[in-house]
């Protein structure tokens, strides 16, 4: 709930208690300078504070007194340090300081118990040492930062599974993440390595915004918003195709994901392909950046839905969704088709989730958000294997999501178990020992039935 600091001033303890809610949560955004002593009233019973939109440059030296504060969101503030003072939170996993003015982050100032950490863009130019203890790390957002290097003791990260690095100055591609046994989401455009990459290099068509008129929203995302649009004035080269389109229009400033240049260099590079969302010209002007894009064809919707601050990585689906093997395998198969294709030019996705897949009745995918791409050019190529088989276990995350909504009826099958025999194989803690998006193929191509039933259970409640 969005309280006042003069209903915090005002309103009886029990009363606030009770505003609260079952989520414990206390939202304020006043445009503060100081802490306000109110909030110690309740000390004991927030486990979510958001105190975003202010203008905050510190925390009070007994903060620590929130002993149940599990979620901690100070996004557009004033900070030019990540206060020492929340590692005396015992409970607090999840801490949020995106666009700041953070330049520092001591050793030892970050709770041991960190799950999921947001420094999206500050000023950071160097982690501590003693990140390497945050055992319980899942998910780092450090895109739009001064990185230069990471420290050794990243290594010790055994857990992290999200990771965004992009829109850095990192010289050299860090190889220590290449040995997390779990990394599964790695964003790395915009940094000194492949820096140079850019949208020019690609032979897709420049259109001006007065080419076309937008129209409703489709959808939006942290790099950019989707809207229906039809042209005015459509391009001799498209002339005979649906008037109708999909603009994207990319936010400026960089996003937690990385830049928009960035996104529209990797989405044109990652080239053709049916299971991806047709790119028919690009928009570059120093105003705006955006896509144009063929229309997703009426019948299709998400695959899933996107992950919650309970599952942290993993994707959530709604209740009652069922899947039929045979429709397992043919998205499968469709999705590491897509990905070999986008790393045979280079690309990766960073983003391979269940939420970004759209599919129809019969199990035809398209794919499409390359927000958290990279480029992967300037890689060696032992780099690029290894960069791959980091998408494989994203690959296999997916795989798993969907065989824990089987159809009952194909749970017992030899196929089934075929299945998750590769998708154990897609995980396992030695990203060496993973299988190739081409190698995935092969093996669920021997297991494919082109024949799709569509009164199988195929249903997202």
């Amino acid at each position: 709930m969005l309280f006042t600091l003069s209903q915090l001033q005002s309103t009886p303890v029990q009363s606030l208690i009770e505003l609260l809610g079952p989520e414990k949560r206390l939202q304020l955004a006043e445009g503060l300078t100081e802490f306000p002593r109110e909030l110690f009233e309740l000390a004991e019973h927030i486990e979510v504070l958001d105190m975003s939109g202010n203008n905050l440059s510190e925390l009070p030296d007994d903060f620590g007194c929130f002993k149940k504060l599990r979620i901690l969101f100070l996004s557009n503030n004033q900070f030019d340090h990540v206060p020492a003072v929340i590692a005396q939170c015992p409970e607090l996993e999840m801490i949020g300081f995106k666009s700041n003015q953070i330049k520092t982050v001591a050793e030892n100032t970050l709770p041991i118990n960190t799950r999921w950490l947001i420094l999206t863009d500050n000023q950071i130019e160097k982690l501590p040492e003693s990140f390497g203890e945050l055992h319980r790390l899942q998910k780092l957002a450090l895109a739009g930062n001064r990185l230069t290097e990471l420290p050794d003791s990243i290594v010790n990260l055994q857990n992290l599974e999200l990771a965004r690095f992009s829109a850095n100055e990192l010289s050299e591609f860090p190889e220590a993440l290449f040995e997390l046994p779990k990394l599964t989401w790695l964003a790395m455009s915009g940094n000194g390595f492949n820096s140079s990459f850019d949208a020019e290099k690609t032979a897709m068509q420049v259109v001006d915004m007065n080419d076309f008129q937008l129209n409703q929203i489709l959808g939006q995302g942290a790099s950019g918003i989707i809207h229906h649009a039809h042209w005015l004035k459509q391009p001799e080269n498209l002339s005979g195709t649906d008037n109708n389109i999909a603009v994207k229009l990319f936010k400026g400033e960089v996003t937690s994901d990385g830049y928009p240049k960035d996104e529209l260099a990797n989405c044109l590079s990652a080239g053709e392909h049916k299971n991806l969302i047709k790119v028919i010209s690009q928009i570059k002007s120093p105003e705006q950046l955006g896509l144009v894009m063929e229309l997703i064809p009426d019948g299709y919707f998400n695959l899933g839905l996107p992950p919650s601050l309970i599952t942290c990585t993993r994707d959530t689906f709604s209740e009652g969704t069922t899947f039929s093997l045979n429709n397992i395998i043919k998205i499968g198969l469709s999705l590491a088709d897509t990905m070999a294709h986008m790393h045979s030019n280079d690309v990766s996705h960073g983003d391979v989730y269940a939420h970004n897949i759209m599919i129809n009745e019969n199990a035809e995918m398209l794919f499409g958000d390359f927000g958290a791409a990279t480029n992967l050019a300037p890689l060696t190529h032992a780099q690029k294997i290894a960069f791959e088989k980091i998408e494989v276990r994203a690959f296999a995350c997916v795989l798993d999501d969907l065989l824990n909504h089987l159809d009952s009826a194909d749970e017992k099958s030899l196929d089934a178990t075929a299945v998750k025999l590769l998708r154990d194989m897609c995980l396992q803690g030695t990203p060496a020992l993973r299988p190739s998006f081409e190698e995935i193929k092969a093996d669920l191509n021997t297991l494919y039935q082109t024949p799709i039933n569509v009164s199988a259970k195929f249903e997202i409640a």
